[in-house]
């Protein structure tokens, strides 16, 4: 079977194939030199001791690393993200800014105010 196609290969499916190969043949090799699953000790409150370790506060019973670095991080870009989506809201007509929910001109009546630069 021929492909009469300008610039269609089998290259990219035989690459995507040899890929597949090495990824499985990496990932069942390593598969035995992970440690068995020891699980959290019976009667200890799981959810309090995520809590503990996402502030870094040392009073959960369970060993773990502090995440409080992370969790600011992620806290001041969902900030910058929203502070950027309200700014990228707003409009600006003839100087001066227009909150984005405002009404855009029209009148109780559903009217275009054309005094206010409503929608013509």
């Amino acid at each position: 079977m021929t492909d009469d196609k300008p610039g269609s290969s089998r290259k990219p499916g035989l690459a995507a194939v040899a890929l597949f190969g090495v990824l499985a043949a990496i990932i069942l090799s390593s598969a035995s030199g992970f440690a068995p699953a020891t699980g959290f000790p019976a009667g200890e409150s799981i959810v309090h001791n995520i809590g503990y370790a996402l502030f870094d506060i040392e009073l959960g019973e369970i060993a773990s690393e502090g995440f409080l670095a992370a969790f600011l991080i992620i806290a001041l870009a969902l900030d910058v993200a929203l502070d950027s989506a309200i700014y990228l809201a707003k409009q600006e007509d003839e100087g001066t800014i227009i909150s984005a929910l405002t009404d855009g001109g029209r009148d109780v009546s559903g009217n275009i105010d054309n005094n206010r630069g409503g929608d013509s």
